[in-house]
C-alpha cells in the first residue's frame, strides 16, 4: 500500500479587530486536529480533499502577535472555517510573525476589510448594540405577563365553552322540535345566557386594567346593550320570555361569539388559525346589525307591555300626571342604539382592515 503524501492545503484570512479568520480549502475532512501551541502556533492536521486529491493534509502558523487559546472551528462538505479571538483587539499588519508570506496563505477577499471599512463595522455593532439595549429598557418586562395571559386564556375558554352550549342547545332543538323550539328558547337556555353575560362585564373593566388593547368604549356600548335586552327586557318580563324573537337574538349571539373567543383564546398563546381568522374578522359583517335589528324589534315588542304594566314607571308629582310610562326610556334607547351600531361597526371594520393590511406587508 502507498503511504499518502503529507501536503499544505490552500488557507485563506482575514481579520477584525479582535477575530482572526482562516478558511482551509479541504472537503470530506477526517482526523480533523487543530491545536495551539505555547509558541503561539497553530497547529492544523487532517485527511481530506484537497489541491492534491485524497491525502494528509497538515500547516502551521505562527502568529504576529498573542491569540486566545480557545479555538472554534465548523467543517463543511467543501472547507474548514476556523476562527481564533486575539488577545488584544487591535488591528495586525500580517497575520504571521515572519515577514514573508507562507506559499499556501492568501487573503480571504470574501470576508477582506482594510482597517477604516473595519472600524465602521465594528462601531456600526457598537451603535446597534447600544439602541438594543435602548430599546429594552424603556420597554420594561412585565413580571405578570404569564398571569395575564393565564387568566385571559381562561376567560375566553370559560366564555367559549358557554356560547357554544348554548348555540348547541339551540341548534338540536331546531332541527327536533322545528319552529316550536321559538318559544322556549328562554327557559332552556336563559341560565347560561344570564352567565355569559354577566362574565361579559369582564371586557369592559380589562381595558381599564391595560390586560388588552381593545377600546373601553366600542366594549362598553356592547356589553351594556346586550344586557338591556337580557335582563329588562327579557328577564323582566314574562310576556316577552315566550316570543319567537328572543331564539333569534340568542342565536346571533352565540354564533357570533363561538367564532370570537377561539380567535382571542388561541392568540394568548401565540398561535393563529387562518380560517378562524377570517371568521372571526369577517361573519360579523352580516351578524352584528341582524343582530341589532333583532333586539330593537325585542324594544319594540316591550314597548306596549311596559305602557300596560307600568314596570320601571318613573313617578311625578299629582300636578304634572302619575308616571312617566319606561317605554319613552327605551324609545331614546331605540335612537342610541343605532348610533351604537355605527360605532361599532366602524370599530370593527378598522380591526378587520388594520388585521389584514398588516397580513399583506407580512407576505410582501
Amino acid at each position: 500500500m502507498v503511504a499518502m503524501q503529507t501536503l499544505t492545503p490552500h488557507v485563506y484570512w482575514a481579520q477584525r479587530h479582535a477575530e482572526l479568520y482562516l478558511r482551509v480549502e479541504l472537503s470530506d475532512t477526517k482526523n480533523l486536529d487543530i491545536s495551539l501551541q505555547e509558541n503561539n502556533t497553530l497547529q492544523f492536521r487532517a485527511q481530506g480533499h484537497g489541491a492534491k486529491g485524497d491525502n494528509e493534509y497538515e500547516f502551521s502558523l505562527e502568529f504576529l502577535e498573542p491569540v486566545r487559546p480557545e479555538i472554534s472551528h465548523k467543517s463543511t462538505q467543501r472547507q474548514v472555517d476556523i476562527k481564533i479571538r486575539k488577545q488584544e483587539e487591535r488591528w495586525w499588519d500580517r497575520l504571521t510573525l515572519q515577514e514573508k508570506k507562507p506559499l499556501f496563505l492568501a487573503p480571504d477577499f470574501d470576508r477582506w476589510l482594510d482597517e477604516s471599512d473595519a472600524e465602521m463595522e465594528l462601531q456600526a455593532k457598537e451603535e446597534e448594540k447600544i439602541n438594543r439595549i435602548s430599546v429594552e429598557s424603556r420597554v420594561r418586562k412585565d413580571p405578570y405577563i404569564g398571569l395575564k395571559r393565564g387568566y385571559l386564556f381562561m376567560y375566553n375558554l370559560v366564555q367559549f365553552l358557554g356560547f357554544s352550549w348554548i348555540f348547541v342547545n339551540m341548534t338540536v332543538r331546531l332541527f327536533i322540535l322545528g319552529q316550536d323550539s321559538f318559544y322556549d328558547t328562554f327557559h332552556t337556555t336563559a341560565d347560561m345566557m344570564y352567565f355569559c353575560q354577566m362574565m361579559a362585564v369582564l371586557e369592559v373593566v380589562n381595558p381599564l386594567l391595560g390586560l388588552v388593547k381593545t377600546g373601553f368604549f366600542p366594549a362598553m356600548i356592547q356589553v351594556a346593550g346586550r344586557n338591556v335586552i337580557l335582563f329588562v327586557i327579557f328577564g323582566c318580563l314574562e310576556d316577552m320570555q315566550n316570543k319567537p324573537v328572543v331564539f333569534f337574538v340568542f342565536y346571533l349571539w352565540s354564533t357570533i361569539e363561538i367564532f370570537r373567543y377561539p380567535f382571542y383564546m388561541l392568540a394568548c398563546i401565540g398561535t393563529d388559525w387562518k380560517l378562524l381568522t377570517w371568521l372571526r374578522y369577517s361573519l360579523w359583517i352580516p351578524l352584528y346589525p341582524l343582530g341589532v335589528l333583532a333586539e330593537a324589534v325585542a324594544v319594540i315588542q316591550s314597548l306596549p307591555i311596559f305602557d300596560e304594566t307600568r314596570l320601571f314607571s318613573i313617578p311625578l308629582p299629582a300636578v304634572l300626571g302619575n308616571s312617566i310610562s319606561f317605554s319613552y326610556t327605551l324609545q331614546l334607547y331605540l335612537i342610541l342604539m343605532f348610533l351604537g351600531l355605527f360605532i361599532n361597526f366602524r370599530h370593527l371594520y378598522k380591526q378587520r382592515k388594520r388585521r389584514y393590511r398588516s397580513r399583506k406587508r407580512k407576505v410582501q
